[in-house]
C-alpha cells in the first residue's frame, strides 16, 4: 500500500536531513524520501543506511531519490525519480521486484509516459510556485490537478507536491489526487503530520506492481 502522505526530507546539512527523518518517523510519518543531493556516492550510501535503520525501527517506508544501486543495497522500499525523462529500462537491473518506483510529472503527456512504464505512483508538481526554488515547471493549482486527473482516469496513485499546506488538503482531494508529498510545512512543525494524516483520512491507496 502506498501511503497518502510522503515526507520529503529537508535540512541545511546531511546530518539535519537524517535528524528530520527521525523526527518525522517519531511523529507518525508512514513514508519518507531521503532528499539529499550533491554528495558523493560513498557518503550517500552511509546516509541511506542511517535512514534505513531509522525507518525500519519505526516501520516507516523509505524511498531514495535517483540512487538505484544504493536503494537495492540498503533494501529501501523503493525509488523516486525526480526526472520526467526517466528511462524504465535501467530499473530492473538495480531493484528488487518488490521495490516501488515513483516519478515526477508536470503535464498529461508526462503522466501518460510514466503510466506506460508502469510506475507505482506519480508525483504531480508543482501545486504552487515555491519561493527561492529554481523550478521551471508551470504551477498546476487545483484546476490543473482536476484536468489531469479527469483526463487520465487511472488507478495509479497521483501525489500532489509543491508548497502544499494543511489548508490545501480538502480542496486537493476534491480534484481526485490520491495524496500529497510535503517538505517545508512538515519540517517547520513535525506535529502537523498528525493533522495531515487526519485530513487525508490516513488510509492508503491501492498498491500496484510495475511490470517492465
Amino acid at each position: 500500500m502506498i501511503p497518502k502522505l510522503h515526507y520529503i526530507s529537508q535540512g541545511n546539512t546531511p546530518k539535519e536531513h537524517i535528524e528530520n527523518i527521525q523526527k518525522a518517523c517519531s511523529s507518525g510519518a508512514e513514508l519518507v524520501h531521503l532528499n539529499i543531493k550533491n554528495v558523493s556516492e560513498k557518503k550517500y550510501l552511509k546516509l541511506a543506511k542511517e535512514a534505513r535503520e531509522i525507518t525500519a525501527h519505526f516501520q516507516t517506508r523509505l524511498l531514495l531519490i535517483e540512487h538505484f544501486k544504493i536503494a537495492k543495497e540498503v533494501k529501501a522500499d523503493g525509488m523516486y525519480l525526480d526526472d520526467t525523462n526517466f528511462c524504465s529500462t535501467i530499473a530492473p537491473e538495480h531493484l528488487f521486484t518488490w521495490q516501488i518506483i515513483g516519478a515526477t510529472a508536470n503535464t498529461i503527456q508526462d503522466c501518460k509516459a510514466l503510466l506506460a512504464k508502469n510506475v507505482d505512483f506519480i508525483c504531480l508538481k508543482p501545486f504552487k510556485k515555491i519561493a527561492n526554488e529554481e523550478i521551471s515547471m508551470k504551477a498546476l493549482g487545483l484546476n490543473g490537478y482536476s484536468v489531469i486527473v479527469d483526463t487520465l482516469k487511472t488507478e495509479t496513485p497521483i501525489i500532489g507536491f509543491g508548497g502544499i499546506t494543511t489548508n490545501d488538503i480538502s480542496s486537493i482531494l476534491e480534484t481526485g489526487i490520491s495524496g500529497v508529498a510535503v517538505s517545508e510545512e512538515i519540517t517547520t512543525n513535525f506535529d502537523c503530520i498528525k493533522t495531515f494524516n487526519r485530513l487525508l483520512n490516513a488510509s492508503s491507496t491501492k498498491e500496484k506492481r510495475h511490470t517492465f
